[in-house]
């Protein structure tokens, strides 16, 4: 191999001890000091590696190696440092320490670009802190939308107060975006989240494409009331309307089997939640994804439908918010046949299948070509301590990154 898989064993090691939960887990909000001291442990391997680093004012953390004309379009990789509250080792990590590597091994071999390189561990992908994710990845892009700034956390604490405590400038965002055309390419390498390369036992995956997550946040109101004596007939109980609409999610994401469709509700608050009284006030998210998107709007027309029902049903009122909708976004031909042409000359085989999962990558793709390469998955298990994906298959997939960034330097 050209890459060193025991320093890149060795990084990922070191990376996963901060904000380590139990003997696996990790948990690295997004602009805490927890995701600042991974920050200060990739950059100092990003120097070591030859590249300039500084965090931008969305929380970016860049890597710059200079190439021989700094004015051509950067060649761009990364992913981000990150986790769910309750996640893994290698979601989202395994995206910026592989590109790490590469760079590294460049530098090693004396190798000086013609364009230049950098690494981004991108702020808040995950966004589960302020239920908004591809925070840094749109935000360089000039894409964030009104009022992101004043989104706040469980603790009340908003994006403002928490960039500024990261050390961000938020009044010169400006200074922090990418001029349109300035970057050549966007490279993501991600672990699958999903069980189709373990199933199928292939290290490797070529990632056709992205699905379009639709994200909202639903509000049902009915009455509080004592939950000994209010008859079951004249109750306006919205966590009952919840669950039908729940149920009903479920029913609609499954109707056709064929289809790769899913829907979820990962959370839910219920006021005054109290054991004692009806529920009242009920808020919680909806996922709905398809690489489809006639299909998933179908499926959300029928959502809409359900949910007025239901709570007209209940006699309930409702409010929904969109917090992420976003179209299927395809990866460029040409850096899937590079992918394909380094696979061959690896020796890999490697299945290609769409993405599930949204990654910076679908923020990328609005401003230029993207390409990604999944690292199988143990049992398919993500978003959780048990997340594991070999170090084997990282080293591998991180020397198909290295040949197909030798390929994409030698084009014009």
């Amino acid at each position: 191999m050209n890459i060193t898989p025991s320093r890149l064993q060795q990084h990922f090691e070191a990376m996963s001890l901060i904000g380590k939960i139990g003997e696996t887990g990790t948990c690295r909000p997004a602009h805490t000091a927890l995701e600042k001291q991974g920050f200060e442990l990739a950059a100092s391997w990003m120097q070591a590696a030859g590249m300039k680093t500084h965090i931008d004012n969305f929380g970016n953390l860049i890597g710059r190696l200079e190439g021989k004309n700094p004015e051509l379009p950067v060649l761009m990789m990364g992913s981000h440092l990150d986790s769910q509250p309750y996640g893994g080792r290698f979601d989202g990590v395994a995206g910026v320490l592989c590109a790490i590597e590469v760079v590294k091994t460049l530098s090693e071999n004396g190798i000086v670009p013609e364009r230049s390189i950098e690494v981004i561990s991108f702020a808040d992908e995950e966004g589960w802190r302020f239920k908004k994710g591809l925070f840094g990845s749109r935000g360089i892009l000039g894409k964030l939308e009104e009022g992101e700034l004043q989104r706040a956390d469980q603790d009340g604490i908003t994006r403002e107060v928490a960039l500024k405590e990261f050390g961000c400038d938020i009044t010169n965002f400006k200074a922090s975006e990418y001029k349109p055309g300035s970057i050549f390419c966007f490279l993501e390498l991600h672990i699958e989240q999903g069980p189709v390369l373990d199933i199928g036992n292939k290290p490797i995956g070529i990632v056709t494409g992205i699905s379009g997550p639709l994200w909202l946040t639903v509000k049902l109101k009915g009455m509080a009331g004592h939950a000994g004596s209010v008859p079951m007939p004249m109750r306006k109980d919205a966590l009952l309307g919840a669950a039908e609409i729940i149920v009903a999610l479920n029913e609609i994401a499954t109707q056709d089997p064929s289809a790769p469709t899913v829907g979820t509700v990962g959370t839910i608050n219920v006021f005054p939640a109290s054991r004692n009284i009806i529920p009242e006030e009920v808020e919680f998210t909806l996922d709905l994804r398809d690489i489809d998107l006639d299909r998933r709007n179908r499926y959300e027309k029928q959502l809409m439908d359900k949910i007025a029902a239901i709570t007209a049903k209940h006699k309930l009122t409702y409010s929904i918010s969109e917090d992420t909708n976003s179209e299927p976004r395809y990866c460029a031909d040409w850096i899937k046949d590079i992918f394909r042409s380094k696979c061959k000359e690896l020796n890999i085989d490697a299945p290609e299948l769409m993405s599930g999962p949204f990654h910076d990558s679908l923020a990328l793709s609005y401003a230029c070509d993207y390409g990604m390469i999944f690292i199988r998955s143990k049992d398919g298990i993500s978003h959780n301590p048990l997340e594991y994906s070999s170090y084997e298959d990282l080293a591998l997939g991180t020397e198909l990154l290295y040949a197909s960034v030798l390929e994409i330097l030698s084009k014009p």
